[in-house]
C-alpha cells in the first residue's frame, strides 16, 4: 500500500486531529493499539500517539466498509470484555486486555477478525513509520541527506 505524503515520518503534531470516533472511542483505540504495542524500554503506541495515526488512515484511506469495522469493533472489544472479565476493556490489565484481542482475532464473528487485522496492521505501520521509530530505532536520515555547500578541494 502506498502511504500519503503525512504518513511517512510521521508526528503527533504533523498528523493533527480525526473527527472520526467520539473521545471515548477514541481513548478506547487508544488502549487498543497500546496493548498492541505496549511501552517497554521504547515509547509504546499510545505515547507515540499511534492511535491518531489509525484513525486518520482509516478516514482518509479507507472507504466506509473500514470506517463502520473500526466502530462496530470498538463495540465489540467492550462487549467481549464485559463478558469475559465483567468489566470494559479500558479497566482491564495488559493480560485481559490482550485475551480479549486474541478472543476476538479467534472468533468466527467476521467483523471481530477484521477489526482487529485492522487495528493491528494499521498500529504496527504507524508505529513502523512514526518519526521516533525512523530516527531512533532505524537510524533513517531524510532524503537528499546532508548538504554541504561550501567545502574546500585540494587540487
Amino acid at each position: 500500500m502506498n502511504l500519503p505524503a503525512w504518513a511517512s515520518g510521521w508526528t503527533p503534531e504533523s498528523i493533527g486531529t480525526s473527527s472520526l470516533l467520539s473521545v471515548t472511542n477514541d481513548a478506547l483505540l487508544a488502549e487498543i493499539t497500546e496493548t498492541i504495542i505496549p511501552e517497554t524500554t521504547t515509547p509504546g503506541a499510545k505515547s507515540l500517539k499511534v492511535d491518531q495515526f489509525v484513525q486518520r488512515m482509516i478516514q482518509d484511506c479507507y472507504g466506509e466498509a473500514a470506517k463502520n469495522t473500526l466502530k462496530q469493533g470498538l463495540v465489540l472489544v467492550d462487549q467481549v470484555a464485559q463478558q469475559a472479565f465483567s468489566k470494559p476493556f479500558v479497566n482491564g490489565d495488559p493480560t485481559q486486555r490482550l485475551e480479549v484481542l486474541t478472543q476476538m482475532a479467534n472468533s468466527t464473528d467476521p467483523t471481530a477478525k477484521q477489526f482487529v487485522n485492522l487495528v493491528k496492521g494499521l498500529t504496527i505501520q504507524g508505529f513502523r513509520n512514526s518519526e521516533y521509530y525512523m530516527v531512533n530505532q532505524l537510524k533513517f536520515n531524510m532524503a537528499p541527506g546532508f548538504y554541504h555547500g561550501c567545502v574546500t578541494l585540494k587540487s
